[in-house]
């Protein structure tokens, strides 16, 4: 993966619309982009998806509204929105490693995003309940579990209202509660 340059901390949302200088918001938002991607598939999977979420956001950079929320909430929306391309491919994936517990492909990622959302321990169960959300509850938990974004942010990169957010996240929490045996790897995770 080759990185754009560093060029200091990122302009605060609102500060700056994509219209204004394209090559601003790919060297501002492309590394986290990359890290959400390939957290949800691979890193091999997420230099030709990242790649795909910033030409969708070039080629619709006049649609971009302020007003529906910063530059980052609109980027993972469309990063979202490609994922969901990719679907069956990811609920394989999420079912492969409920059954066997681990991903030899996968170095690190799997490792770290199963250490902030587990509590430290990568789990087959855990894999599992992700890939039985449906669609709508999985992209809301990993938007807030992986790209650690808002209420507010997750319903602007989904189009979706505030409300609706919080409902979808509950509703998941109660799911992967009942997975996991009545264990909340979220609220075990920020105890620990």
């Amino acid at each position: 993966m080759i990185a754009p340059p560093d060029l200091g901390p990122r302009p605060e949302i609102g500060e700056w619309s994509p219209r204004d200088d394209f090559d601003q918001v790919f060297n501002a938002h492309f590394a986290e982009i990359h890290r959400y991607i390939a957290r949800r598939l691979d890193v091999n999977a997420a230099d030709d998806l990242v790649a795909d979420t910033f030409l969708a956001a070039f080629r619709d950079r006049d649609r971009f509204d302020a007003a529906r929320g910063g530059v980052r909430p609109w980027l993972y929306g469309i990063a979202t929105n490609i994922l969901a391309r990719h679907r069956r491919s990811e609920v394989r994936r999420w079912r492969v490693l409920g059954r066997s517990g681990t991903d030899e492909r996968v170095e690190s990622h799997e490792s770290a995003v199963a250490t902030k959302v587990a509590a430290g321990q990568v789990t087959g169960r855990l894999a599992g309940a992700l890939a039985g959300l449906a669609k709508r509850d999985r992209d809301v938990v990993l938007l807030v579990a992986l790209a650690e974004l808002t209420h507010a942010e997750v319903a602007a990169a989904l189009g979706i209202p505030y409300g609706t957010v919080a409902s979808r996240l509950n509703r998941a929490r109660k799911q992967l509660r009942r997975a996991l045996g009545d264990v909340n790897p979220l609220k075990e995770a920020h105890d620990g």
